[in-house]
C-alpha cells in the first residue's frame, strides 16, 4: 500500500513540500460572531476582520466525523497523521476515536494502518515533523520505520515563538486585561517555547522588539554541533520582510543545512497576532 500522509490546520508549511501530491489538511474552524472565516480569502483579509471585532475568533478542532471522511478518501492507502499538540487542542484526541471507530466498525482501518503522532508542537514546528515525513516516504522507508523515526523527533524538535503585540493574548482572556496595559505601555514582548510536555510557557518577558529578537536567537545557543544536518523553520504572522531578516540574521550566526519561512494560518496567527514570529528546528 501507498503511504498517505495528513495533517491538521493547525500546522503551518510551504505549499510546495507537497509537490504534485499536496498534503491532505484536515482544517481547524475559525469563526467570527459564528460565521465561519473562509480560508480561501488570505491572511490580509482575516487580520482586518481581527481589527474589527473586539473578541477573538474563536476555533475548534475537528470533529472526529470530519477525520472519519478524511481517512475514507484514501480507502487504498495506509495513512500517517501528524497533528498540533494535544495539550493545546483537541484534534490529537479526536482523530484518534476516529482511528478507533473505524477499527471497532471493521471499516477502511480494519483493512490498512492508520497512525495518529502527537507533535507536542505547532505550527511550522510541526510542519518541520511532517517535512521529514514527506523524505522518510519518498526515500522508500515501511510505515513503521517512518512512525518510529517520527516519535523519536518529537522530542528532538525546539520551538520558539516570539509576540510582538499583546492585543491578541488579552482579547483571548490569557493575559488580565489591567496587567496587559501596563506591558503595553511598557513595550513588553512576550517570548514563548514548547516544553516537553507541549504546553505553551513563556519564558522570557523582555522590553522591546530588538531585544525580544535578540534573546529568541539566543536560545539556538543550546544547539550545540551538528547544525549542518539540522533544520530551521520560521513561521510569521503577516510579517513576511521580518521574518527573512531573522532567517538570515540566524543563519549568519547558525550554519543550518536548509532554512524555510512560510506563514501561520488563521488557527495559530489568531493567538500569535499580527507581527508574531516562531522559529524552530530538529
Amino acid at each position: 500500500m501507498a503511504i498517505r500522509l495528513l495533517t491538521d490546520g493547525g500546522v503551518d508549511f510551504p505549499a510546495e513540500w507537497g509537490g504534485t501530491d499536496p498534503i491532505r489538511t484536515v482544517p481547524l474552524y475559525v469563526t467570527f460572531d459564528g460565521k465561519e472565516f473562509d480560508h480561501s480569502l488570505g491572511l490580509n483579509v482575516f487580520y482586518q476582520e481581527i481589527k474589527t471585532h473586539t473578541n477573538l475568533p474563536k476555533t475548534a478542532s475537528p470533529s472526529p466525523q470530519d477525520f472519519i471522511r478524511a481517512f475514507e478518501q484514501y480507502p487504498d492507502d495506509d495513512i500517517i497523521l501528524i497533528t498540533i499538540s494535544s495539550n493545546i487542542s483537541s484534534t490529537y484526541q479526536h482523530a484518534s476515536m476516529a482511528k478507533s471507530i473505524l477499527e471497532e466498525s471493521g471499516g477502511g482501518a480494519a483493512k490498512r494502518k492508520i497512525a495518529v503522532l502527537d507533535s507536542k508542537t505547532a505550527s511550522m514546528g510541526t510542519g518541520l515533523m511532517l517535512y521529514r515525513l514527506i523524505l522518510d516516504v519518498q526515500a522508500g522507508r515501511t510505515f513503521d520505520e517512518i512512525v518510529d523515526r517520527a516519535q523519536q523527533r518529537v522530542p528532538e524538535t525546539k520551538t520558539f515563538f516570539y509576540l510582538d503585540t499583546l492585543e491578541n493574548v488579552i482579547k483571548g482572556g490569557r493575559l488580565d486585561r489591567a496587567k496587559g496595559a501596563i506591558a503595553s505601555v511598557l513595550n513588553i514582548k512576550l517570548v514563548m517555547h514548547a516544553s516537553p510536555e507541549g504546553t505553551i510557557e513563556v519564558t522570557d518577558k523582555v522590553r522591546g522588539r530588538k531585544n525580544a529578537l535578540n534573546r529568541l536567537i539566543e536560545k539556538f545557543e543550546d544547539i550545540g554541533h551538528g547544525l549542518e544536518e539540522r533544520v530551521l523553520g520560521i513561521a510569521h504572522s503577516n510579517c513576511l520582510e521580518e521574518a527573512i531578516a531573522l532567517k538570515d540574521r540566524i543563519l549568519k550566526r547558525y550554519p543550518f543545512r536548509q532554512a524555510y519561512v512560510t506563514e501561520m494560518g488563521p488557527v495559530i496567527g489568531t493567538y500569535a497576532g499580527e507581527g508574531g514570529l516562531l522559529v524552530c528546528y530538529h
